[in-house]
């Protein structure tokens, strides 16, 4: 059977925002490197992210630091985070903003030339720093640049990868296939970095783009390493609900940090019903004063459509099922207001919002300079993931490192909004750094020739085998149903048992999908091999939910609203048995230090 054969210190597989990073970082070390995308090099879904990139520089306002950094995102988290890497991330974040200066990105800039920060849901301080609402899009551009003149990285465009190969405990390779022809090709390598980003294809509405199939997760997974709290799946607050096309695109956050605020159908602002106790001015209900915040004002009010993500997003699904949404099935988020407060309005939204300007005028026909969005909840960012070590991003798996969304322990039980732009530039450089590290010390492993003609024969099952009466696609589709009715923004848990024995019909279901023709241009092909991934992440997160007895970050469960001191000190472990069944245990969290409590109790 023909096969490619490529041979690297370093497999990248994934080239968005963090994996790019650490290709950079591994051949600047010195590497070879190899780095998959399952797209076109540049069209990976960080240009999705747009609001901006948390870190405290303290350009805008000079009291945030990384302590105040930390305790936001543990705040975020509800302290099931893993604090090392919060550390890490909060510490380290600033450096790796200035290095994309450095590289060539352009940020916004303060009246003194600094780079612009705006404020952010959770974020103390104005703490993000953009370029326009197309941040993903320069960190993208700015990283391919960058890369793409080192002749130690090779770049495999359009090839997915199918399975992790190792010898004994350590991975040494992965087997993967390019889409456009169906040719397989067989990686060596002596440390393999996962990048693939989330999971957010198996869920109905998503914000995700089509890549976005749990692919390394499901890897890893099967590779014998470790899952993470894969219950905690961000709801982004406002994705677009019209026209039915695009439902669930992004609608960035930036909307409401330059003034935006969201209303019901009676035009009320309804996210001041509902005001966690510590909301720093609680009482105060001012449109000015929000305005004035987003303005720079470091003591007016900051608005309550800036509280965290799974809290408006809640606030949202409340006001919709009462029956007080918009017309589509959403409520309304409007920016036009500040004509009120400014005489430019029009001209400073365009600028400050050029993307969300033009995506609602060309897929909507909305013109946001003069008219309310209507927004609702879509499925956006994996908490959840591989689980890595803090300092070094490598999995229980020898030789396996992971970067990026597809890696866990950061963000805790929700992220705070910008950081997983900062995420995958620290942690993609330390995964780069330390995989470099750990090649440099291993010789070639070997590579079990007949696991690799048993996988490509899986892969070959779905055309040459007796054609099933399953379409994939029927099946993909079903299973995103399940999953947002079942296991979405609120859960049960009788709701979220039904959501397992429909998945353990699926996986029956999927043993019968075929996709008749050749491997040329074959999408339905593509979709058969996406299912076995996309089953594989929603039975783990499913599993993780029902365990998790209690209502934390971006979890809400019906059954349970309230916190528990009980699963407040515990982490959810998947890990793949030897008899091939899905186990789960609870795993108590690692303390904070003293130094970092004495931070927590610090800046409060």
């Amino acid at each position: 059977m023909e096969i490619q054969t490529f041979e690297h210190d370093v497999l990248v597989i994934g080239a968005g925002g963090a994996g790019m990073r650490a290709a950079i970082e591994a051949a600047d070390a010195g590497c070879s490197v190899g780095l998959v995308c399952k797209s076109l090099l540049g069209k990976a879904h960080t240009v999705m992210a747009e609001g901006g990139i948390a870190a405290a520089l303290g350009n805008v306002d000079d009291r945030d630091g990384w302590k105040t950094h930390f305790a936001d995102t543990m705040r975020g988290g509800q302290y099931v985070n893993n604090s090392r890497m919060a550390e890490l991330h909060a510490k380290e974040a600033p450096e790796r903003v200035r290095e994309l200066e450095q590289w060539g990105a352009v940020f916004d800039r303060t009246k003194d030339g600094k780079i612009l920060q705006r404020n952010f849901g959770g974020h103390r301080y104005p703490r993000l720093a953009h370029v326009g609402d197309r941040t993903g899009l320069e960190i993208i551009r700015t990283l391919q640049d960058h890369s793409v003149h080192k002749s130690q990285v090779a770049v495999y465009m359009e090839c997915c990868i199918t399975k992790l190969l190792k010898d004994g405990e350590r991975v040494v390779g992965a087997l993967g296939y390019y889409r456009e022809k169906g040719r397989f090709v067989l990686f060596k390598a002596k440390a393999v970095i996962i990048a693939t980003g989330g999971l957010g294809k198996a869920f109905e509405i998503t914000s995700n783009s089509w890549e976005y199939t749990g692919d390394g997760y499901s890897l890893a997974y099967h590779a014998g390493a470790e899952l993470l709290d894969m219950e905690f799946i961000q709801f982004h607050p406002t994705g677009m609900v019209w026209p039915p096309s695009v439902r669930g695109i992004l609608v960035t956050e930036g909307v409401r940090g330059e003034g935006g605020v969201l209303r019901n159908k009676d035009g009320k602002r309804f996210m001041f019903d509902d005001i966690p106790e510590n909301y720093r001015n609680q009482t105060a209900k001012d449109i000015e004063e929000g305005w004035r915040y987003t303005q720079g004002d470091k003591h007016a009010m900051r608005p309550p459509e800036l509280l965290t993500r799974d809290h408006v997003a809640r606030c949202i699904n409340r006001e919709v099922k009462a029956g007080r949404g918009s017309p589509h099935g959403g409520v309304y988020l409007d920016i036009s207001w500040i004509k009120e407060r400014i005489p430019n309005a029009r001209e400073y939204i365009k600028k400050k919002l050029p993307s969300m300007y033009h995506q609602f005028m060309e897929l909507g026909g909305i013109d946001i300079t003069t008219e309310a969005m209507e927004v609702g909840p879509t499925t956006h960012y994996t908490m959840g993931g591989i689980r890595v070590d803090g300092d070094t991003q490598m999995s229980n798996v020898p030789g396996l490192f992971a970067a990026g969304e597809s890696a866990a322990g950061l963000h805790g039980a929700n992220r705070l909004g910008g950081n997983s732009l900062s995420d995958l530039l620290v942690f993609g450089k330390r995964a780069g750094e330390y995989a470099a590290k750990y090649a440099q010390q291993q010789q070639p492993g070997w590579i079990d020739e007949a696991e690799v003609k048993a996988s490509m024969d899986w892969a070959l099952h779905f055309m040459d085998a007796p054609k099933g009466d399953e379409n994939p696609y029927k099946l993909q589709q079903d299973l995103q149903k399940s999953m947002q009715a079942l296991v979405g923004i609120v859960r049960k848990e009788d709701e979220m048992l039904t959501a397992l024995e429909k998945i353990k019909g699926y996986n029956e279901r999927a043993l019968k999908v075929a996709a008749p023709a050749n491997r040329e241009y074959n999408p339905g092909w593509h979709t058969c091999m996406d299912l076995s991934n996309l089953l594989t992440v929603s039975e783990a997160l499913t599993r993780c939910a029902i365990e998790r007895k209690e209502s934390r970050g971006a979890q809400f469960r019906d059954d349970f609203p309230e916190k528990s001191k009980e699963f407040g000190e515990v982490n959810m472990i998947i890990k793949k048995a030897p008899d091939g069944a899905m186990q789960l245990r609870r795993e108590p969290i690692k303390p904070l230090t003293d130094e970092l409590q004495g931070v927590i109790k610090e800046i409060g």
